[in-house]
């Protein structure tokens, strides 16, 4: 990272030019992280209070909501302290670090979101085989994987990213340090290695998006083979909800990164943004919970 020397700090994007605004905006953003705060809480103390705490069920839902709080804890702390002090500056190697958190936890919840749509896969059709398809040992391995895979994609992303001339100033035209913004600072074709990685990492996170909307085609045939009424309202209201969010997560996201530059736009980029890194870590707690519920 030899940007280090010649810039210091970036300036983020202000939610608004009025002090009023400003502070409008501050309890909003304390009030987001804070449901999102009491949701997971409350998925982790009934998960450690429940009789069957120690279930591959629980244990992903477990890493999901800690996933959920590292997610939105990594942007909006940063982003409430600008719009309470009416300030910009976030330094350099802060930017860094949001980067790298935020991609982490980001991806590493989207591969627990592909495991716990195969969790669900199993239970439902395949009840008989759960317990040797799921054992403790292959839901630790699987946990590590998806763990250590969102952090090996963070690590390549931010390395490469901040290894990059940053020549086009210091703003960024975000609320958090976010990649694409940060390429917009770079006016070096190098910034392409960086683009390739992307693609990569779409292609991968599209192959467990398709394997997710394949598990929940399965359990949604093996629930409308009820004959009544009630289990074909339980398989849309469990799991409906639950794809609507994550395809908002995976087309925000995949939009947001690799839009073409002649269609971005402040007020575009931050709407992507609010849309995929605050919407879902707020919301899926609720979600998780009541289809875990249905369950």
């Amino acid at each position: 990272m030899s940007n280090g020397s010649s810039i210091t700090q970036c300036l983020l994007l202000p939610f608004a030019d009025t002090r009023e605004l400003q502070l409008w905006h501050f309890w909003l953003i304390l009030a987001i992280p804070l449901a999102a705060l009491l949701g997971n809480s409350l998925i982790n103390t009934s998960t450690a209070c429940d009789q069957h705490p120690h279930t591959p069920r629980y244990f992903f839902l477990l890493n999901l909501s800690l996933l959920h709080l590292g997610c939105i804890s990594t942007t909006a702390p940063k982003s409430k302290a600008n719009s309470l002090w009416g300030s910009r500056p976030i330094s350099y190697t802060a930017c860094a670090a949001q980067i790298f958190f935020f991609l982490f936890f980001l991806i590493a919840e989207f591969y627990f979101l592909t495991i716990v749509s195969y969790d669900h896969c199993v239970a439902i059709c395949k009840p008989l085989h759960y317990g040797s398809l799921l054992g403790s040992r292959a839901c630790v391995h699987m946990a590590a994987a998806a763990w250590g895979t969102g952090f090996l994609h963070a690590l390549l992303h931010t390395a490469n990213t901040f290894s990059l001339p940053l020549c086009g100033g210091n703003a960024v035209e975000q609320f958090f340090c976010e990649i694409p913004q940060i390429l917009k600072l770079s006016r070096s074709h190098s910034y392409l290695r960086e683009v390739e990685l992307f693609v990569i990492t779409v292609c991968v996170t599209f192959g467990c998006f398709v394997f997710i909307v394949g598990s929940y085609v399965q359990i949604f045939r093996a629930l409308l083979r009820i004959p009544s009424e009630q289990g074909h309202h339980k398989a849309f209201s469990t799991y409906l909800p639950h794809l609507a969010m994550l395809s908002l997560f995976v087309i925000t996201s995949a939009f947001a990164y690799l839009k073409p530059p002649s269609i971005s736009s402040p007020s575009l980029d931050l709407v992507l943004s609010v849309l995929y890194s605050v919407v879902p870590p707020a919301v899926n707690p609720l979600i998780c919970s009541l289809r875990n519920q249905e369950l």
